[in-house]
């Protein structure tokens, strides 16, 4: 079976690196001193929205092109974002 090369797995992944961040944050009563969190949660929207989109293009055995690149365009926004919440939390610490 040919399947199209997917990002399910690692953007699924990184929704719970984007969690474990949160968390982090959270426990450690970082919030309210950097907006790592603001940033972690908005790439957090975006991997879940990559997630769910590359599951319908796999449901669809690979045949909805835009539906696939719009995945692919939000997993690259959610990493993009999710490197820029970890760089904001790097300079609490």
């Amino acid at each position: 079976m040919d399947r199209h090369p997917n990002i399910l797995n690692a953007s699924t992944n990184l929704l719970g690196v984007c969690f474990f961040i949160l968390t982090g944050l959270r426990l450690t009563h970082s919030t309210a001193i950097t907006y790592a969190d603001e940033v972690a949660w908005i790439a957090a929207l975006f991997l879940l929205g990559s997630t769910l989109l590359s599951y319908i293009v796999i449901r669809n055995d690979g045949t909805m092109r835009v539906i696939e690149r719009l995945a692919e365009a939000a997993f690259f926004a959610g990493i993009g974002l999710l490197f820029i919440a970890v760089a904001l939390l790097g300079r609490l610490y």
